[in-house]
C-alpha cells in the first residue's frame, strides 16, 4: 500500500466511543480555565499585580489551557475519567489556599462572602462563556486533526464511519453551535427594526471566504494527492462548503420565520428530514451510491454526505440560535445567572432522555447522515459544555470576591451593587484593575482571529504529514511535534493580538 492509502486506512472504518468518555473530557477545558483563573488570583494575592510579563503569560495560557488536552488526546487517554477529578483537586487546592490566606487577612465569615456572592452584579454586555466555548472548540478541532494521524491517538476519538459518536464526531457539529451563537440574527439589538432580508444580505457577504477556502482545499488536496476520507463529505465536498450553505441557508429560514421560533423550525427540518432517511431509500443512497456498490459517478453521488447531511447541520444551527437567543437576554446578577444554569442543565438532560429512545426509535447516531439522533446527541453535548462554563466562570467571581482588586482575563467583570453605589453616589464600575490595556490572554488572542487560526492549522496539519511519517511516529516525538505545532499557531494569534491586528477584510 502507499503512504496515502495507509493514512486513509488508518483513518477509516471506526466505531466511536462511548457517550460517557465523551462527556468525560468535555469537562477538561473548562477545568483548565478554572484553573488557569485561579492561579492568576492566587499570583495578584501574593503579589499585589496581575502577570505582567506577555511571555510568562503565553506561557502560562498555554502550559494550562493547551497543554492537558495534547495530553489528555494521546499519552493520558487511558486514564481520561481520572484527569477530571485531579484537576478538581488542584484547583480545590488552589481555592482552599486563597480562601485560608484572605480569611486570615479580612477574617470575613463564608456566609457574608456568598451573600455578597448571590448580590454581585455582572457586566451584562459581555458573557465570556460563550467566547471561551467558541475559542476551546477551535482549539480541540486544531488538535485532533493533527493528532489523528499519529497512533497515540485513539482510534476510537477519531470520526466513525456510519454510526458512532467520537470526539471528532461531535467537534463538526460543536463548530456549527458556535458559530450559530454570535450569527447576525442573534446579535441584532431586538428593538431595532431592520429590514426582513438584512442578515440575509450580510450573511451572503461575509460567507464568501468560506466558499474561497472550499475551493482553496479542493485544489490543494486533489493537487498534491493528499490523503482524504472520502465517505466524510464525499469527493469534491468539504467542511468549509457545508459551514457556507447552512449559514445562508438559516438565515434565509429566519428571514421567513420568527427568529424566537428557531427551535421549531429545528425539529421541523430535523424530523422530516429523518422520516426521509427511514421511509424512502435515501439511507441507502448515501451509505451505498446509486449503485448500491459505493459508486461516485456525478457531483451529486460523488458528494452525497456532505450534501445531504446540510439538512440535519442546519437543524442544529438554528437550534443553536435559540440558544444564543436566549443567552443574550439581559441578566446582570448572579442570581439571575444561576437560574440560566439551571435552564442550561434542565434542557441538557431532557436532550439526553430524548436520544435514547430517539435512536431506538429510529437508528444510532450517524454524523455521515446528520441523522436526527446526531442532532440531539450534539445539542446535548453542547450544553453541557457550555454549561460547564458558565459554572466555571461563575466560580472564579466568587473566587475574585475574597480578593478585592484582582482581575481574570476572559471572565465577568464585577460590578458594585445596587445598594453600594447609592450609599455612594456612583454609577456602576467594575471592580478590579482597568487599564486601558486589558491583560494578555490568549483565549482572546485566538478569538481576534478565529478564522486565521484554524487555516494556520489546517496548513500546518498539511505540512505536517507531508514531512512526517506520522503512523509510525513514537510518543515522546508525536507530544513533541503536536506541542511545537500548538504553540506556533497560538504565538501567531498572540502577537497579532498584542499588535491590535485583525485579519478580517469582509
Amino acid at each position: 500500500m502507499s503512504q496515502k492509502q495507509l493514512k486513509e486506512a488508518f483513518i477509516s472504518n471506526l466505531n466511536g466511543t462511548s457517550l460517557l468518555e465523551i462527556s468525560a473530557g468535555l469537562s477538561l477545558p473548562p477545568l483548565c480555565l478554572l484553573c488557569r483563573g485561579l492561579l492568576l488570583i492566587l499570583h495578584y494575592l501574593h503579589h499585589g499585580k496581575p502577570v505582567s510579563s506577555r511571555t510568562y503569560s503565553l506561557l502560562l495560557d498555554f502550559l494550562v489551557l493547551v497543554s492537558p488536552l495534547v495530553f489528555s488526546c494521546t499519552v493520558l487517554s487511558p486514564i481520561i475519567f481520572f484527569i477530571p477529578v485531579i484537576l478538581a483537586a488542584f484547583c480545590a487546592a488552589i481555592f482552599s489556599k486563597i480562601y485560608s490566606q484572605t480569611k486570615w487577612k479580612a477574617r470575613v465569615p463564608l456566609g457574608q462572602i456568598v451573600k455578597e456572592f448571590q448580590k454581585a452584579r455582572l457586566d451584562p454586555e459581555c458573557i465570556p462563556a460563550i467566547t471561551v466555548f467558541r475559542v476551546y472548540v477551535n482549539v480541540l478541532t486544531s488538535i485532533s486533526i493533527l493528532a489523528v494521524d499519529f497512533p497515540q491517538y485513539p482510534r476510537r476519538y477519531a470520526k466513525a464511519e456510519t454510526y458512532g459518536t467520537g470526539a471528532m464526531d461531535l467537534g463538526v457539529g460543536a463548530f456549527i453551535f458556535g458559530n450559530a451563537l454570535v450569527c447576525p440574527e442573534v446579535r441584532q439589538k431586538p428593538h431595532r427594526t431592520q429590514p426582513r432580508f438584512s442578515s440575509l444580505a450580510r450573511q451572503v457577504f461575509s460567507v464568501w471566504p468560506l466558499i474561497a477556502l472550499g475551493v482553496g482545499r479542493l485544489l490543494s488536496v486533489k493537487s498534491i494527492e493528499y490523503h482524504e476520507h472520502t465517505s466524510e463529505y464525499g469527493v469534491h465536498w468539504n467542511f468549509f462548503f457545508t459551514l457556507a450553505l447552512v449559514r445562508l441557508a438559516a438565515s434565509l429560514l429566519l428571514a421567513i420565520f420568527p427568529k424566537h421560533k428557531a427551535w421549531l423550525v429545528a425539529l421541523a427540518v430535523a424530523v422530516l428530514y429523518q422520516l426521509l432517511l427511514s421511509t424512502t431509500s435515501l439511507k441507502t443512497f448515501i451509505l451505498h451510491g446509486s449503485d448500491g456498490r459505493g459508486s461516485r459517478l456525478g457531483f451529486l453521488d460523488a458528494n452525497r454526505e456532505g450534501l445531504f447531511s446540510l439538512f440535519g447541520y442546519l437543524a442544529i444551527y438554528l437550534a443553536s440560535v435559540q440558544v444564543g437567543l436566549w443567552l443574550l437576554q439581559r441578566r446582570s446578577s448572579v442570581r439571575g445567572w444561576l437560574e440560566a444554569l439551571g435552564g442550561l442543565a434542565l434542557a441538557m438532560l431532557g436532550l439526553w432522555a430524548l436520544l435514547q429512545p430517539c435512536q431506538a426509535g429510529t437508528e444510532p447516531v450517524s454524523r455521515r447522515m446528520a441523522n436526527l439522533p446526531f442532532c440531539t446527541w450534539v445539542l446535548a453535548q453542547c450544553l453541557l459544555l457550555l454549561g460547564f462554563f458558565v459554572l466555571a466562570d461563575l466560580s472564579l467571581v466568587f473566587t475574585k470576591l475574597l480578593v478585592k482588586g484582582c482581575s481574570v482575563p476572559c471572565c465577568w467583570k464585577v460590578v458594585q451593587p445596587p445598594d453600594s453605589r447609592k450609599k455612594q453616589g456612583m454609577e456602576a464600575e467594575p471592580v478590579g484593575r482597568q487599564d486601558k490595556l486589558s491583560q494578555p490572554c490568549l483565549i482572546s488572542a485566538i478569538n481576534k482571529n478565529q478564522l486565521l487560526f484554524f487555516l494556520l492549522a489546517n496548513v500546518m496539519t498539511g505540512a505536517v504529514n507531508i514531512l512526517i511519517d506520522t503512523i509510525h511516529s513514537k510518543a515522546a516525538f508525536t507530544l513533541c511535534i503536536l506541542h511545537g505545532y500548538m504553540f506556533f499557531n497560538c504565538l501567531i494569534m498572540y502577537i497579532l493580538h498584542a499588535r491590535n491586528i485583525v485579519l478580517k477584510f469582509w
